[in-house]
């Protein structure tokens, strides 16, 4: 008789821990963003609002303050990655090797300057407005993304590249398929470092008519009224806090296979 062998055992795939550990992160900051923006709605709706808080906390002022936030939050941040990581491969590049601590110092002046005295300055040469706060904001988040995209290739292994030129990659191409792809990961934490810092420095732009949820804060502030105050440092932490998820999923998605 010849033998029967048993079936094999039917086998599941089992996703590395390090990717459960982010997809449970992922997954947990949108529900709670929303418990806390539910819970700062419920605890507004007890409140006994008086002329002065109505007015700053109706839904179409919210909206539109929220939407300046996002807009200058969201131009500073392509500004700021077309500016930092095109000027770190330029400084990657061995003929211009000798300006990056040049560069670097130049990037360390607009973060070393106290964020509201940078645009304080700024207004004075220029005017007031949203673009002065652009200028200001991305001065502010050019460093983390020049540093880390240097960094980021800096670090990809010498026998890689060279293996690449071995088989008759172009400079561009190596810098293409092997040097920015490995350098993803770096670069991107620099990029949500920036995007943060953003959404903070942004609340600044009201004190030079550049609107945003800073003037829910000011206002608070001034006029004394606490609930005004709460909602608009709520706000702007749920929303740094939101861009910062968004850029850990995008992250995520865009790290090379095998490094996990």
């Amino acid at each position: 008789m010849s033998a029967t062998t048993a079936p094999a055992p039917e086998q599941t795939a089992v996703l590395p821990p390090t990717r459960w550990r982010r997809l449970r992160r992922h997954l947990a900051m949108p529900v709670v963003l929303t418990a806390v923006l539910l819970a700062t709605y419920l605890w507004v709706g007890t409140r006994d609002l008086d002329d002065i808080e109505r007015r700053s906390l109706n839904a179409d002022y919210l909206l539109r303050v929220t939407k300046q936030h996002l807009t200058l939050t969201a131009v500073t941040t392509v500004l700021v990655v077309v500016i930092a990581i095109g000027g770190g491969i330029l400084l990657t590049r061995p003929a211009l090797r000798w300006i990056t601590p040049i560069a670097t110092a130049l990037a360390n002046v607009g973060q070393a300057t106290p964020a509201i005295g940078l645009l304080v300055l700024l207004s004075i040469w220029l005017g007031i407005g949203f673009s002065t706060a652009l200028i200001g904001l991305v001065a502010y988040g050019v460093l983390p993304v020049l540093r880390n995209t240097i960094v980021g290739i800096d670090q990809v292994d010498r026998h890689l590249i060279e293996a690449g030129r071995g088989i008759g990659m172009s400079p561009l191409a190596v810098l293409v398929r092997i040097e920015l792809p490995l350098a993803v990961p770096v670069i991107l934490a620099g990029v949500r470092t920036a995007l943060v810092l953003a959404v903070g420095v942004a609340t600044l732009a009201t004190f030079i008519n550049a609107g945003g949820l800073g003037g829910l804060i000011v206002t608070g502030i001034k006029l004394q009224r606490e609930t005004v105050l709460v909602v608009g440092a709520v706000l702007t932490a749920v929303l740094a806090l939101a861009l910062d998820w968004l850029g850990g999923v995008i992250s995520d998605l865009l790290r090379p296979r095998g490094l996990d």
